[in-house]
């Protein structure tokens, strides 16, 4: 039976354990140019003890940024600043990868430079609103990419995931969930697309398609991961062929040889979690669904009974930097303060103490 402790084989890297924290926007990247900081390298040094970090979504190119400070891997002042991060988590024996994540249509055009715009598989905007520093606003109308901007977004991709390895990263995760990009190609509401690109679920799973091979080809795919969330409706995406477009999307990546596919389960969605773990013949990441409650202890059994060989933890990570010994003791866990999630200083950020630190505090839950 696997145990969730040891050591475990992902692409080239040798991870500890198999307890992953998930990527999570924070938005503190307040360095020049949307660079990171002392206090980022600080937060991801204090979390090495996961197998594998997975960092908050970082945007492939400029027009790639969807919300205030968010980092970015596109200059060579970013890749300077990341080096730090990494170099600070690989002291203390962790491992990382970055996650590259365009927004797409999921973006403000105040927050863009040089009169550039949103861009989407096709112009249609999302219901709801974006956070802005100025305040909410709604979704624009995307500009839809043509062939050429379609090309030129794989290539930003490309050169990003390539700026991530002279950073020092483990490697990249490739984000096709949470209504961004490359969800918005897959799904059947934000792609109405005819040509080659949209129209079929092989049609729209091109484009991910695509973006891994190209990345492959750059960096090698040990060093690549897809991070997909099939039916999710965030960002007010439509998914009407989630079966046919989900097998089809994970057949072609297995076909890459990457390093891992990462689930984000959604509510009623582990039959199908289990139909694309059968098709998926190399290393699974899961974020399972455990609504109403947080992913706790007792999903590191979906480990053990072969669901998955790696469990990713997002929110109880954030609160808990010495994660992996907390679940192994089965606790106590710090509870986390929502209110610091996005922006701030170090306040719910880098203070969450760890167990040695907390004795004595009653802050947290058990």
């Amino acid at each position: 039976m696997p145990n969730p402790f040891e050591p475990y084989r992902l692409g080239r890297t040798t991870l500890t354990n198999r307890i992953v924290m998930a990527p999570m926007t924070r938005s503190r990247a307040y360095g020049p140019g949307a660079s990171p900081t002392d206090l980022m390298a600080t937060y991801y040094a204090q979390r090495a003890s996961a197998g594998l970090i997975v960092t908050e979504g970082t945007q492939p190119s400029i027009v790639g940024q969807g919300y205030p400070d968010t980092p970015g891997l596109h200059s060579a002042e970013q890749v300077r600043a990341w080096r730090m991060v990494t170099d600070a988590v690989h002291d203390r024996g962790g491992h990382i990868f970055a996650q590259l994540m365009h927004v797409g249509r999921v973006a403000d055009p105040a927050l863009l430079p040089d009169g550039l715009v949103p861009v989407g598989a096709s112009a249609v905007a999302a219901q709801g609103q974006i956070y802005t520093h100025a305040g909410p606003k709604p979704f624009s109308v995307p500009q839809p990419l043509d062939e050429a901007g379609i090309q030129q977004t794989i290539d930003d991709f490309v050169d990003a995931a390539a700026n991530a390895v002279d950073a020092g990263f483990d490697g990249v995760e490739l984000h096709g969930a949470n209504g961004y990009l490359i969800h918005q190609f897959l799904s059947t509401n934000a792609n109405q697309r005819t040509d080659r690109w949209g129209g079929t679920p092989e049609n729209r799973a091109r484009f991910g398609v695509e973006v891994a091979r190209a990345v492959v080809g750059r960096i090698g795919a040990d060093r690549v991961g897809f991070r997909i969330s099939p039916g999710n409706t965030a960002q007010d995406i439509e998914e009407a062929e989630i079966e046919a477009t989900y097998t089809g999307l994970v057949r072609e990546l297995d076909n890459l040889s990457i390093a891992y596919l990462h689930m984000l389960e959604v509510p009623g969605q582990r039959d199908l979690t289990r139909r694309l773990r059968g098709l998926w013949r190399r290393s699974l990441i899961l974020n399972p669904d455990t609504r109403p409650n947080p992913t706790g202890p007792g999903v590191l059994a979906l480990i053990e009974d072969g669901t998955a060989d790696l469990v990713a933890y997002g929110a109880l990570f954030l609160a808990n930097p010495d994660l992996p010994a907390r679940l192994a003791a089965g606790g106590p866990f710090n509870t986390p303060d929502r209110s610091t999630f996005f922006g701030g200083d170090e306040h719910g950020y880098t203070d969450y103490p760890t167990l040695e630190e907390a004795s004595g505090r009653t802050d947290q839950v058990a």
